[in-house]
């Protein structure tokens, strides 16, 4: 969605309220450069103004009905199924995603926000618990109900620039919490998008801001005590950084992954290869691989290896790329020409130290081809680090054990897919494996909106999935009535 490069700055959202700054950003198409939007700036007193009407906010937005809170989610559920093609279109024009995800994810945004109508109408309905168990409690009835720790700031991503800003807002709005969101600054439109869809509800002044802060303005609204709550998604190292700076806080980070895919030899007929290397090929490369439960690892048993090899180098190979706006491209490019330089400096380490290069291997600007190694070095940066990039490596083991063992063998621990039919194999995987969701029959790459999503180890703290993340923006608190006739 090109924009003239002669019109206003597109603007962001203060307390509910259009504003402008002094300052602007050009956002720029990373398939051709081409301008995208101009976006304003905050100023600092402009921030200061959202954080104060978030603070100002917060006993009035905890207090106002269920009902007018899950009619506010379900008017943005609404409005971005009547505007799917529009925003699709933003979404491909800063991020650089071909139309077929792009329209995916403004489906799953869609969803989120109806999820969270949803809960908005039955969470907090609170937990009743007799305490005359002992003879001190006779009488006592303890009511447990959750209440907002306070404003939100939510920190999101380019990769999903709709979908994981919706992740941040909409459990917010349901649980009751202000929200801030900061946009990432290279997809900052997207998010934008739902300041517009926000503000034709009646949810009142300062519930949330939609601010395109520059990053290295953000470590003192991190650290603002009044913002108790910090959701970031992201990259490790920032992450942690934000970790370590508010230890006192409550944090969500939701970080990367190295997603491996497993093939057990009980999925061996030609039928399943064939689905296994389909899916693994689409989901190695779908979003550039920038995705963190993308397929960066196929972990296959000696018994499968040979025949699944082939199949998924062909079907890696038979990746439509080129222009995101073409409704046939399956892959399109890098979210810029530094993250492609990067992901070619790894593949280049790789194969200098041994790696077979099977498919791919080749930068044209900020895309990458399709790329499919072996016999990667164990300790070379693309077999320990997240490549995010469309970049799958391969490995043989003998067994099931050695295949669990290698997908553990990782300091992320996002997700894991498990290709096999046996439903013993899939308990054992799933106590197994050291991740935080494991796909039984598929790629790591599945996510449900509404499921509980996150990791252990460096893949992050917290979940997200809208009922869980408003359990994270939320804490109990009980209540004790006296002299009851239980």
């Amino acid at each position: 969605m090109p924009i003239p490069t002669d019109a206003a700055p597109t603007a962001f959202w203060l307390a509910g309220r259009e504003a402008t700054g002094e300052a602007t950003f050009d956002v720029t198409s990373p398939w051709d450069g081409r301008l995208v939007g101009t976006v304003s700036v905050p100023t600092e007193a402009q921030v200061e103004e959202a954080v104060a009407a978030s603070v100002a906010v917060q006993e009035e937005l905890a207090a106002t009905p269920a009902h007018v809170r899950a009619a506010a989610l379900d008017h943005v559920h609404r409005r971005l199924v009547e505007r799917t093609e529009e925003i699709a279109r933003l979404i491909s024009a800063e991020n650089g995603k071909p139309m077929k995800w792009a329209r995916g994810e403004v489906g799953r945004a869609v969803s989120v926000f109806r999820f969270a109508a949803e809960e908005a109408r039955r969470f907090n309905g609170g937990e009743a618990q007799r305490l005359d168990t002992d003879a001190g409690g006779a009488g006592r009835l303890a009511l447990t109900r959750r209440f907002p720790r306070g404003t939100v700031l939510g920190i999101a991503p380019f990769n999903f620039p709709l979908n994981l800003c919706a992740h941040k807002i909409a459990p917010a709005i349901a649980a009751g919490a202000p929200i801030i969101l900061k946009p990432a600054p290279a997809t900052p439109l997207s998010g934008l998008i739902l300041g517009e869809l926000l503000a034709e509800t009646d949810l009142p002044a300062g519930s949330w801001s939609i601010l395109p802060v520059p990053n290295d303005r953000m470590p003192a609204l991190v650290q603002d005590e009044r913002l108790p709550v910090v959701s970031f998604t992201g990259s490790e190292k920032v992450g942690y950084a934000i970790l370590d700076s508010v230890p006192r806080k409550h944090c969500t980070l939701e970080l990367g992954g190295n997603g491996a895919a497993v093939v057990l030899p009980d999925f061996s007929s030609e039928a399943d290869l064939d689905w296994a290397a389909q899916r693994i090929a689409t989901f190695s490369n779908y979003q550039g691989g920038q995705s963190c439960i993308s397929v960066q690892r196929v972990i296959a048993d000696a018994s499968v290896y040979d025949r699944l090899v082939p199949k998924i180098v062909a079907a890696v190979e038979a990746q439509v790329t080129g222009d995101p706006s073409d409704d046939a491209t399956e892959v399109g490019p890098l979210v810029n020409e530094d993250a492609a330089q990067r992901v070619e400096s790894w593949v280049d380490e790789a194969v200098e130290r041994g790696a077979k290069l099977l498919a791919g291997g080749k930068r044209d600007g900020a895309s990458y081809a399709p790329t499919v190694l072996e016999d990667v070095p164990a300790d070379a940066t693309l077999a320990c680090e997240e490549v995010f990039g469309p970049v799958l490596t391969l490995k043989k083991v003998d067994g099931e054990a050695a295949a669990f063992a290698a997908v553990n063998d990782s300091k992320f621990g996002l997700q894991a897919g498990v290709f096999t039919h046996d439903v013993q194999t899939a308990f054992r995987a799933h106590r197994a494996l050291e991740v935080g969701g494991v796909i039984i029959g598929d790629v790591p790459s599945y996510r449900a909106d509404q499921m509980p999503y996150g990791g252990v180890k460096q893949s992050g703290v917290g979940r997200e999935g809208v009922r869980f993340a408003m359990d994270d923006y939320t804490y109990e608190r009980v209540l004790v009535l006296t002299g009851l006739a239980l």
